[in-house]
């Protein structure tokens, strides 16, 4: 039996990000836009709009790229919803003083 993983963004109200996992993104999608959960980020954010997904037909995969998506910065994950991969490169470089780039 084949399973798929998606990755997802949703802007929310507030114009902040959510990034979540699941393995039916629609009806996944309907239970934040209908605020099936109180507790949830997304509650007292809604209406959201699905700014991004990806497919993993491995799980262990897809929960890597959701936990390292929640730590980039927003101007990294807007680089990701563009589509912008150069961008996305830049703002993943090492800027510090002991990146390899500096050290002459």
């Amino acid at each position: 039996m084949y399973y798929s993983y998606i990755v997802y963004i949703l802007k929310c109200l507030d114009d902040s990000y959510y990034t979540g996992i699941t393995n039916n993104l629609e009806k996944r999608f309907k239970e934040h836009q209908f605020g099936l959960d109180k507790s949830c980020y997304t509650y007292s954010r809604r209406p959201l709009q699905l700014k991004f997904h990806q497919e993993f037909n491995n799980v262990l995969q897809a929960i890597y790229f959701e936990k390292k998506i929640k730590g980039w910065t927003r101007a990294k994950k807007l680089a990701l919803i563009k589509g912008d991969f150069n961008m996305l490169q830049i703002l993943s470089e090492c800027r510090n003083a002991t990146h390899y780039k500096y050290n002459n």
